[in-house]
């Protein structure tokens, strides 16, 4: 295959786009907001493997990326990051479960004084060339899955029907999803007809050494109490199908970093940050808190 990615366009021209105007601003319906991100500064985000070069080399090629991991384990930061290096506007959603299609591709809304068509985001990002990120995908409705299968593709295009209109992706729209494998269920499973036209990136959890410099740079807390998160995030992880969906993510252990480093007592910060986002289960609370207690 060769390259497919043309030529960056300048940022400035591209954010100009006249589908991003507010000329229809007394919209008598909601219309999902999707800001388009620059990012000036390089986001933070410390790589775990290869998955960089894999998603540069599939931006070059115009392949869709799959990220597949944990929650808070960094897939959202790594995109925030990957758009930085390639210098494209960012459009993130976070799929629910009343997301529908017309949400993303768009819809007709009434003005006070006409009927006038509003990109969704996903049409948006086509028309910017943008990366766009649909976080949690499963989340949404089956038929926000069929929209995106002719832009995960080769052939490459949004169909708006609505409009009559076969909108088609520039070299430099990449489409980029996430998924918890962990919360797969019968009701809840990316279909093989959709996961197989993705290039897939496994996310994990970052080895005790990255995680501990994670948390270090992210907080600047000291070397001893870090290690000491990640000794109780450990054991929550291996409490994981034993009273626990997930153990506590890296990002967990970065908002109790945080919280200590504000002054609060670390069995205090473990409880708010890192039990209770964990469970509501009363048992669970005191068995987290206990560990909690061993550490600190």
């Amino acid at each position: 295959m060769g390259h497919c990615r043309a030529p960056l366009r300048n940022e400035s021209q591209t954010l100009d786009h006249p589908s991003m105007t507010s000329k229809v601003a007394p919209l008598h319906a909601k219309v999902l907001d999707a800001e388009a991100r620059l990012f000036d500064s390089e986001p933070y985000y410390e790589p775990i493997g290869e998955e960089i070069a894999l998603f540069e080399a599939a931006y070059a090629s115009c392949l869709p990326v799959l990220l597949k991991g944990p929650t808070g384990c960094g897939k959202t930061r790594f995109v925030e990051h990957m758009a930085w290096r390639l210098k494209r506007p960012l459009i993130t959603v976070s799929c629910h479960d009343d997301l529908t299609a017309a949400d993303l591709v768009g819809r007709f809304l009434i003005t006070s004084s006409e009927t006038v068509w509003v990109d969704g985001p996903l049409a948006r990002a086509v028309r910017l060339g943008a990366i766009l990120y649909l976080d949690e995908v499963v989340e949404a409705r089956k038929d926000t899955t069929v929209v995106i299968h002719p832009l995960a593709d080769d052939r490459r295009i949004l169909s708006m029907e609505k409009r009559g209109e076969l909108l088609a992706a520039p070299p430099e729209f990449l489409l980029a999803m996430s998924y918890n494998p962990g919360y797969q269920s019968v009701l809840k499973e990316l279909k093989q007809s959709t996961r197989q036209r993705f290039v897939a990136i496994d996310f994990r959890y970052p080895d005790a050494d990255l995680e501990r410099k994670i948390i270090e740079t992210e907080t600047g807390i000291d070397v001893a109490t870090a290690d000491q998160l990640i000794k109780l995030a450990r054991m929550t992880r291996n409490l994981k199908g034993n009273g626990l969906d997930e153990g506590a993510s890296t990002r967990l252990l970065v908002h109790a970093a945080k919280l200590i480093a504000r002054g609060i007592a670390p069995r205090a910060a473990c409880h708010g940050a890192i039990a209770e986002a964990l469970s509501d289960d009363p048992e669970m609370l005191r068995a987290i808190d206990e560990l909690a207690s061993s550490l600190f």
